[in-house]
């Protein structure tokens, strides 16, 4: 073989050889891609997921043991205090289907509390308020509707007097709350529905019976200027 025939060799030698690498680099490249996994942002979760996800961020294994022996009545039990909650409110819009399917996710504390909390005021009727009070499993609960919904309804007046007259002992305990976060607002009928329910010994509502009448006493103190 002459060098010319040996040179022409040896090139076509290299050029099949670089092809070969060239080949199989992109199919370890292509394999590589798709079996790498892949890392998700938060646009690419929906809503419900994005708070599951910052409740898992947030949780206090410590607050959530204290709270199951309590007998708190949920299967998950993150941990979260309020503020985290109202942060996460903060930065979730308020959408009327995810605080409903919150609100339906009755084995998660914190899935209840955010609820009240996104549900647009605007959209909540009397009869949706209504239900919402039957199925609230805790005074906790209740309290976060009250005072992150309910007290903003123009029914809510309407409301606090028609559960104070319920067999139900988180019904009234429900009005009372609302009533308390109305104040001043109606301070005598609020002191005559909490005088009366104090006197049923209500373990549920006596508690709240008594600090509303303390509330109740000092807004009818006289002020003086001075």
């Amino acid at each position: 073989m002459n060098h010319k025939n040996r040179v022409d060799c040896h090139r076509e030698n290299w050029q099949f050889a670089l092809f070969s690498i060239t080949g199989l680099s992109h199919k370890i490249l292509t394999f590589a891609d798709n079996w790498r996994p892949k890392d998700k942002s938060l646009a690419e979760f929906n809503d419900i997921q994005i708070i599951k996800r910052k409740f898992f961020t947030l949780r206090n294994g410590a607050l959530a043991d204290n709270m199951r022996r309590q007998g708190a009545p949920y299967r998950i039990i993150f941990g979260l205090n309020l503020p985290q909650l109202v942060r996460i409110a903060s930065e979730t819009p308020c959408n009327e289907s995810v605080a409903q399917s919150l609100w339906e996710n009755t084995s998660t504390r914190e899935s209840m509390l955010l609820a009240p909390m996104i549900y647009p005021r605007e959209c909540f009727t009397i009869d949706k308020a209504r239900i919402w009070i039957s199925q609230s499993p805790t005074a906790e609960v209740t309290d976060i509707l009250c005072h992150k919904l309910l007290r903003y309804t123009d029914f809510a007046g309407q409301l606090a007097t028609e559960l104070a007259v319920s067999a139900g002992d988180m019904q009234r305990y429900t009005a009372l709350r609302l009533m308390f976060n109305l104040l001043p607002s109606d301070l005598q009928q609020a002191k005559n529905y909490a005088t009366a329910e104090l006197q049923r010994n209500c373990t549920l509502t006596a508690s709240l019976c008594r600090s509303m009448l303390d509330e109740i006493g000092f807004l009818e103190e006289p002020r003086t200027l001075t």
